[in-house]
């Protein structure tokens, strides 16, 4: 009974540990038996269809500007340009959830857990589904090939498959090191437009020029939005994005010159002979917000409204140039 209050006081006496790791996922389980089982919400959420309007886009404005060449609508061909885009997109969303996670940097984030950081899912099914989409695009980009006899285009694939996986993957991922934007605007908006444009025309008229330019501007936007919302996170994790890199004001600033840059280009093909895209100005329905929230946000899960905003503002915009092009 004697050593009973020494205990006490030495108890009492010690310093309370802080809790170590990622306070929001303090409440995950390590033990298997308490993990929760993923649901079909969360493997829908895991592939981020709020980014999906990024994909169809450059196919609505590849396909008008080939129309306009042509005169013909190869719409099996544009069906599979569009299945390659999704499905890449879908893959890339996937293996960020993947990489991302196995290398802790999801452990610093704010909002819901991934896949793979919350321990729903194994890391090698997370894997497995991804590589699933890659194929899929593969396939389809193969079935293109044959059709259109257009065999570098294999290579071109597997570069675009590549710069998928190397966003987050790999020892050097670039998505690390500022350079997620240039290659978003490279293969979401030239290379996604461009040859969607070349495999129905075999041309690229500066109309598919000028619409690739502003599809890839408004792509980077996104992953702006994207950016800015974690850019506390990705500096704990030492994640260098370009907002990382240049500052929550100069990425506002960035964020805007993109969206409005975009509308100028369709401006400026209205004034060449496409009147139709003057109407592309109503996409600012949705993005003018998108702007007004970027500049104006408190908390950084008001972003993600502005991220899909911004996506909404990339499919209209790709519609009404589709529209102009064609009509």
């Amino acid at each position: 009974m004697a050593g009973t209050p020494s205990k006490k006081r030495t108890t009492a006496g010690r310093k309370k540990q802080p809790p170590r790791g990622n306070p929001q996922k303090a409440h995950i389980s390590r033990d298997p038996a308490h993990v929760e089982k993923p649901t079909a919400r969360d493997w829908i959420g895991a592939a981020r269809l709020r980014t999906l309007p990024l994909a169809i886009t450059p196919i609505l404005v590849g396909t008008g500007a080939a129309i306009l060449v042509v005169d013909v609508f190869h719409w099996v061909i544009a069906l599979f340009c569009l299945i390659v885009s999704v499905s890449l997109q879908i893959g890339v969303n996937y293996a960020n959830d993947y990489s991302d996670g196995i290398r802790g940097t999801d452990d610093f984030r704010v909002g819901p857990a991934r896949l793979t950081a919350g321990r729903k899912v194994k890391p090698r099914t997370v894997l497995i589904v991804a590589l699933a989409f890659f194929a899929i695009a593969a396939i389809a980009g193969l079935a293109i090939t044959i059709r259109t006899q257009q065999w570098w285009l294999i290579a071109a694939g597997a570069v675009c498959i590549l710069a998928a996986w190397f966003y987050t993957g790999g020892k050097r991922p670039y998505g690390y090191y500022g350079l997620g934007e240039l290659f978003v605007f490279v293969f979401f908006g030239l290379v996604a437009t461009l040859g969607t444009t070349w495999v129905q025309a075999f041309a690229l008229p500066q109309e598919a020029w000028f619409g690739a330019v502003g599809v890839g501007l408004i792509a980077c936007a996104v992953l702006l939005a994207n950016n800015l919302r974690d850019i506390d996170q990705d500096r704990a994790a030492h994640k260098r994005t370009l907002t990382v890199l240049i500052g929550r004001t100069a990425t506002r600033w960035l964020f805007t010159v993109f969206l409005l840059a975009a509308f100028a280009i369709a401006a400026f093909l209205a004034w060449i002979g496409y009147p139709i895209a003057w109407l592309a100005l109503l996409a600012l329905l949705a993005g003018a917000p998108a702007i007004l929230i970027v500049w104006t946000y408190r908390d950084p899960r008001e972003l993600v409204v502005a991220l899909g905003l911004t996506s909404l503002t990339s499919v209209a915009y790709g519609a009404f140039l589709m529209w102009a092009f064609i009509g």
